[in-house]
């Protein structure tokens, strides 16, 4: 993936061409791509959410989370670009991020309707995580990284999931929500449900994005440091 010019020597010397560039810590790169992704997660659980019946009659299942992940490839640029260091930023993580996204929703759908439950969500979050690191790397030049970035994306990703499933159905199956001395209805008990999933799906898969971006482009900030 030369021609995206992440590997370290292209950053830097983009880098150095601009008046200034803002080089995000770890802590800066997590908690961007934490909340970053949540709100963007949130607005890729919306079409489940609130057309979920009538896309899956209408194009069914696999069509349905296609759109979810359209939705998510098309905002995630839009809040997650600065973990991408220097000039071009936005035009870079699109082409990078939506091959490596789209690859992920295929590694977790092929696990999860292969197998279902528990068991084929998690070894489809192990697979999709493994081919998005692996990407990832591979675009940056950073294949030491692997292990790694793999290792976070992977946990990250399953304590938000399940963490978020957990709380979701917690939230489903009451019999009843008080929302500012109401109670809401049940189809918009569920939605607040399947949203709330989608904020700490979000949150998890963001944050082992945000540790990816920063472990991927160490180099690349050791180069600037040598010339600064």
């Amino acid at each position: 993936m030369g021609w995206l010019q992440l590997d370290p020597a292209g950053i830097a010397a983009r880098a150095r061409t601009a008046d200034s560039v803002r080089v995000p810590t770890l802590a800066a790169s997590m908690g961007r791509g934490a909340v970053g992704f949540a709100i963007v997660s949130v607005a890729g659980f919306a079409p489940w959410a609130f057309l979920g019946r009538w896309l899956g009659q209408t194009v069914g299942e696999l069509g349905l989370y296609a759109a979810c992940a359209l939705v998510f490839v098309g905002l995630s640029g839009l809040l997650l670009h600065p973990l991408v260091i220097g000039p071009g930023s936005l035009p870079r993580f699109y082409k990078l991020f939506t091959p490596a996204f789209l690859a992920y929703s295929i590694g977790w759908i092929a696990g999860w309707m292969g197998l279902g439950g528990h068991l084929g969500g998690l070894l489809g979050l192990l697979a999709g995580t493994a081919i998005m690191g692996w990407i990832l790397v591979t675009a940056f030049e950073a294949s030491g990284a692997l292990v790694k970035v793999v290792a976070a994306l992977f946990v990250l990703n399953a304590i938000g999931y399940f963490a978020g499933g957990w709380i979701a159905y917690g939230v489903m199956g009451s019999e009843s929500l008080p929302l500012i001395g109401n109670v809401v209805s049940r189809g918009t008990q569920m939605r607040i449900g399947m949203l709330l999933w989608g904020v700490f799906y979000g949150l998890g898969l963001g944050a082992g994005l945000g540790y990816a971006f920063h472990a991927c482009q160490e180099r690349a900030r050791q180069l600037l440091l040598a010339t600064s």
